[in-house]
């Protein structure tokens, strides 16, 4: 998925001898949480909000120059690893550099998130599955294989926690024999952390505790 077509150039960079009133009436405006700042065409950093305004305002950028949070992506980073910048540093805004760190403009956090809710893993109809075993004993190949030996397709696969040296995987699978799949990822000793409705294992466990229960009270 290419994303350096949403580059934008909205709002400039400031120039770092810039005074720190200018910054503090462009953040009264908009919503951004950073303004990149530059020398020319050199990225040196991100002014913050809170930042900006704890500064007088006949400072210069230069003088508070050490309270830039320095952070950007290049033009061809992948979009997962740009939401990953935008998720360390909870920001919206987001410098993007070319090959030789020249500043190019920047991305917005919504046009990203945009793009994330396009992936077929978000749109396509199906079931979302969180399974997890131990960080040793589990490999994609064989979650794909269980999947996949059950006719069933995966949209979206990643490792969503670490716990006690247990991995926690969240998948996004068709609806295709999914109690199929489920039941065979116990056989392989995965625990599933989330059921399905359609899980007919635990309903089946379910029934009998109720019957059992039923027999008891008798």
């Amino acid at each position: 998925m290419i994303i350096h077509q949403y580059i934008i150039n909205d709002v400039k960079p400031l120039e770092i001898n810039s005074q720190m009133s200018k910054a503090q009436e462009i953040f009264s405006q908009l919503t951004y949480s950073h303004l990149p700042i530059v020398k020319e065409d050199t990225y040196l950093g991100c002014l913050s909000e809170n930042d900006a305004h704890c500064f007088e305002s006949i400072q210069t950028l230069e003088e508070v120059r050490y309270s830039f949070a320095v952070f950007h992506v290049k033009e061809d980073t992948h979009w997962l690893d740009v939401l990953e910048v935008f998720a360390q540093h909870q920001c919206n805004i987001m410098p993007v550099l070319d090959q030789k760190n020249q500043y190019l403009g920047y991305y917005e956090l919504k046009d990203i998130m945009e793009l994330f809710n396009d992936a077929p893993f978000m749109y396509e109809s199906g079931a979302v599955v969180v399974v997890q075993k131990a960080s040793t004993e589990y490999s994609f190949s064989e979650i794909a294989q269980i999947v996949e030996s059950n006719d069933s397709k995966i949209y979206g696969c990643f490792v969503s926690a670490y716990k006690d040296h247990l991995s926690e995987i969240t998948l996004k699978l068709s609806l295709q024999n999914l109690n199929g799949v489920l039941q065979t990822f116990r056989r392989y000793s995965y625990e599933i952390v989330s059921a399905a409705e359609e899980d007919s294992y635990l309903d089946t466990l379910k029934e009998r505790a109720d019957y059992l229960n039923k027999y008891l009270n008798m």
